[in-house]
């Protein structure tokens, strides 16, 4: 049975009592530094951020409905190498899934990192994030969090669908089934919790164990409103999910519905940088493969009479599918990162989850669990292959 514990909230102010227990984290000596979501001295900027003083946690907000970077492959380039010492890093569930397919192809270590996750109730995208936090009415720059806890998170810490409001979460937290992460060493309780009294500290590994009695917080139990708010979260995004994935499907059912549905891909592969699990170190679409010679956009767009510049844009997303498709993690930085409003989450989600469906495989679920192709299965799609069962 996990080990919980509880972190009172004071002046009903969650992200300021997270920010007291992440300093009195780092000022344990038990790790060196920490990664988290803070803000910047920009107007409206949430990034993550390696912090070692425990005094300059004055800006830290692991609760701010922004998501501008899917931080496992900024947690991959601190620990791809053997650290000086341990850091906590405070993710998001997708996060955190990324992060573990990124250990199986072998990007990065859980060596010297302990993983904190959250219960996440959702983001917004980039554009909405900054709008939602210049409609700001104080100076704290912690006040559009509250607010958005306030406005968009039912009193018993459970999202709410945001319908009537200004600002809709991002499709990509609206269709995750995976509000917490299974693979977190501690996760901070928010669903199902009054947040304005008290947040919990689930632990659920032994190295999470081993922290949270050095930290000497009060103990809790699980209240059955959390596992009720999670299976209600999980059961309206699954619904949102599957009418996702039957939309994109239609929508892409042939060659001529996929053009469409990429029609506005500029080939600017910002989806490609932004994909948390995308870790080559040259990809084929920025080499000479693709930098064709005037003469032949010419004898292509004789072809037809006419030929849509750039080219290989469906090609390029055909080829991130055939790549990714079994690592993906649905985090949506694709669309996020895409300056034309290309569905490309929507594309990719549903390509992927038939995918590992296909492989028996879920991204993301656990370091345990070997990546498709990766290993030798005899009897794998024998209606393919013509093998025996």
């Amino acid at each position: 049975m996990a080990k919980i514990s509880r972190i009172e909230v004071k002046d009903r102010n969650p992200v300021a009592s997270l920010q007291d227990f992440l300093k009195t984290l780092l000022a344990t000596g038990e790790i060196s530094g920490l990664l988290v979501a803070h803000h910047l001295p920009m107007k409206n900027a949430v990034m993550p951020t390696l912090i070692t003083d425990p005094e300059k946690l004055g800006g830290v907000d692991p609760l701010a409905p922004a998501f501008p970077i899917n931080a496992a492959k900024v947690v991959s380039k601190l620990t791809r190498k053997p650290l000086d010492g341990k850091i906590a890093v405070v993710l998001r569930p997708c996060e955190i899934r990324a992060f573990v397919e990124l250990v199986k192809l072998k990007q990065a270590s859980t060596e010297d990192v302990i993983l904190i996750g959250m219960d996440c109730l959702g983001t917004f995208g980039n554009m909405d994030y900054v709008r939602f936090a210049a409609q700001n009415g104080s100076e704290s720059m912690l006040e559009p969090t509250l607010r958005f806890y306030r406005e968009y998170v039912d009193g018993n810490g459970s999202a709410a669908s945001g319908g009537s409001r200004d600002f809709d979460l991002s499709p990509a937290c609206k269709a995750c089934e995976h509000p917490t992460a299974a693979s977190a060493d501690l996760t901070i309780g928010l669903a199902g919790v009054d947040m304005n009294e008290a947040l919990l500290l689930v632990a659920s590994s032994p190295k999470g164990e081993q922290l949270l009695e050095k930290l000497g917080l009060p103990t809790a139990e699980e209240p059955e409103s959390r596992k009720q708010a999670l299976d209600e979260l999980v059961a309206r995004r699954t619904a949102y999910r599957d009418q996702m994935f039957q939309e994109t499907s239609e929508a892409t059912a042939d060659l001529e519905k996929l053009m469409d549905h990429l029609g506005n891909c500029v080939n600017c592969y910002n989806c490609r940088v932004a994909c948390p699990v995308c870790y080559c170190k040259e990809c084929v679409f920025v080499t000479d493969v693709f930098d064709h010679e005037p003469s032949q956009y010419m004898r292509w767009a004789k072809r037809k009479g006419l030929l849509k510049m750039p080219t290989d844009t469906v090609f390029y997303h055909l080829t991130r599918l055939a790549h990714m498709s079994t690592a993906c993690i649905g985090c949506g930085q694709c669309s996020n990162a895409c300056p034309n409003n290309v569905p490309v989450m929507e594309l990719f989600r549903t390509i992927a989850a038939a995918t590992q469906r296909a492989f028996g495989y879920e991204a993301g679920r656990s370091i345990e669990d070997e990546p498709p192709l990766s290993v030798f299965r005899e009897k794998e799609f024998s209606e393919v292959t013509g093998g025996k069962d």
